[in-house]
């Protein structure tokens, strides 16, 4: 099962970092690895169940008596195989009676093989018996045969794979054992930091309000002298509309009398000119009048001659 590259962060400081603050606050990381390993885990038996399905489909189904033969064929090799890693691993780590120790038992084990499969041998026909029988391996989902010897049993059981979902399963039991408590414990955590983060923000609340109160106080005399600013700017403001005002009907006034006193210069100015236009006629008609007599008397004997010369 290849899983690729892990996404996270593997850093040995940043691990330190960790545990050092892990010691004064819990932030239930647990939880979060559970739940991974609990999807990771799940993953794997639904792989488990499709292999059985296909390897129920694939090979020739077996009656239920030869069937518990080969399970039990298969189980023996199971146990010699895991048997056998475990021996390894404490000949490696310097162990060698505890090692001897389990080697007597996979002889035994190995003993109880060979006769399960002479009874399975004697169940089958010789053609089925030489088809490879295959299982899938509970742990890891890798497919096991039954013809598989004790070196490959061993290199599966003690491989890499199978000792990491080991490792895996026995972990999440670890958690779930612990889970409800720990669940319940981070509910409480974080009520009491949202009863903190409330109380945090019912006091910034009234620092807020207090200190827009306090504003408001400052404000007010500066407001009240602002007030007094406006109302003499707009009292000064009346003065000077009324004096502009005052001053209008002032000229209008002026302008009035001006105009009443030319028009009645230009009626006195008329009427003179009227009257000695008139009295310069009735001069003219007087003189008129004075001089047609004398005319007629110039011109009487010129008309007294004229017949005297006809």
């Amino acid at each position: 099962m290849d899983l690729g590259e892990c996404p996270k962060i593997h850093n040995l400081a940043l691990k330190a970092d960790y545990e050092a603050a892990s010691k004064d606050k819990d932030y239930f990381y647990d939880l979060e690895a559970m739940e991974q390993l609990e999807a990771f885990v799940a993953d794997a038996d639904r792989k488990t169940e499709q292999a059985r399905k296909r390897l129920a489909e694939t090979q020739e189904e077996l009656s239920a008596e030869v069937a518990i033969k080969a399970d039990k064929v298969h189980e023996l090799a199971e146990r010699i195989g895991e048997t056998l890693a475990k021996a390894e691993k404490l000949g490696e780590e310097g162990l060698v009676d505890e090692s001897m120790k389990l080697m007597e038992e996979i002889d035994n084990l190995r003993k109880q093989k060979s006769e399960a499969e002479a009874e399975y041998r004697q169940s089958i026909p010789a053609a089925t018996y030489q088809q490879q029988k295959l299982r899938v391996c509970e742990v890891c989902c890798a497919y096991l045969g039954i013809h598989d010897n004790d070196r490959r049993l061993a290199d599966h059981f003690g491989g890499k794979l199978h000792l990491g979902f080991i490792k895996i399963r026995e972990t999440l039991k670890e958690f779930q054992v612990t889970a409800e408590e720990r669940r319940r414990t981070r509910r409480e955590s974080l009520r009491n930091i949202r009863r903190v983060s409330e109380a945090d923000e019912r006091t910034r609340r009234r620092r807020s309000r207090s200190k827009e109160r306090d504003g408001r106080k400052r404000r007010e005399p500066s407001r009240s002298r602002s007030k007094e600013r406006r109302e003499r700017r707009r009292s000064r403001s009346r003065e000077r509309r009324d004096k502009d005002n005052k001053n209008r009907s002032e000229r209008k006034e002026k302008e009035k009398e001006k105009d009443k006193s030319r028009h009645k210069k230009r009626s006195k100015s008329k009427s003179r000119s009227r009257s000695r236009d008139r009295k310069s006629r009735h001069k003219r008609r007087s003189r008129s009048r004075s001089a047609s007599p004398k005319r007629r008397l110039r011109a009487s004997p010129v008309s007294e001659e004229e017949p005297g010369e006809i």
